[in-house]
């Protein structure tokens, strides 16, 4: 991986806006019962359940302007920008549609892509922050990514640091397969979590994962509005 400068450029054909659904299909914890990372218990409600919820990949240029306008607009002829993830909407639906209405807010720094804020009930706050990542096209039709993020969740008796590093690899069907109604898109996504430098268990996983989570996503094309 390299330092993340900028924000991750998606192939065109990930442009628009797509209903996802994603399913988890394998968890495991390599280092229990001596290292298990809170949540993981609880996340084992989550194997084999298809979450939906639509995000949107969107040119680059409408991040740095006005969002709210552009969000009325097609996106069909604007994708000569680079592509990118509009990480906002996306991490809201996502965390919305795992956590429910404990999730009031996601916002993204500014002045950087690569740090977002997700704000819960309570006063808790999750902040991610991209540090690393490395992509690869085999394919005109294959799309591989991995980014590395720094999590710190706060405003809890104790905050919580952990690093996570997320591997996708997306796959554009051909045309005359994906059909309406059809996934356009798949993916195969592994999420591996590390215990950071300040965790009193960071020696004993030393470059170990200490949880794997293996997902399944489906892309359904959404109509675009306007």
């Amino acid at each position: 991986m390299q330092p993340a400068n900028g924000d991750l450029e998606y192939p065109d054909w990930l442009a628009g806006t797509w209903q996802l659904t994603s399913t988890l299909v394998e968890l495991a914890a390599p280092l229990a019962p001596e290292i298990v990372t809170p949540g993981f218990d609880s996340n084992q409600k989550y194997l084999n359940q298809a979450i939906a919820c639509n995000v949107r990949f969107v040119p680059s240029r409408s991040l740095s302007t006005n969002s709210t306008v552009f969000s009325l607009l097609p996106l069909k002829g604007l994708v000569k920008d680079a592509v990118v993830s509009d990480r906002a909407f996306n991490g809201f639906n996502l965390a919305k549609a795992y956590l429910g209405d404990s999730v009031l807010a996601v916002t993204v720094d500014p002045r950087s892509p690569n740090r977002q804020i997700t704000l819960m009930q309570g006063g808790r706050q999750l902040i991610s922050v991209v540090t690393a990542r490395a992509i690869e096209t085999p394919a005109a039709d294959d799309f591989l990514t991995s980014e590395l993020f720094q999590q710190v969740f706060r405003g809890v008796p104790n905050p919580y640091l952990n690093q996570v590093e997320t591997t996708t690899a997306y796959h554009h069907l051909a045309a005359e397969v994906a059909t309406t109604g059809q996934p356009a898109i798949t993916a195969d996504q592994v999420t591996a979590i590390y215990l950071s430098p300040q965790d009193e268990d960071y020696f004993k996983a030393g470059d170990r994962p200490v949880a794997l989570y293996r997902y399944r996503l489906e892309f359904v094309p959404v109509k675009d509005e306007g």
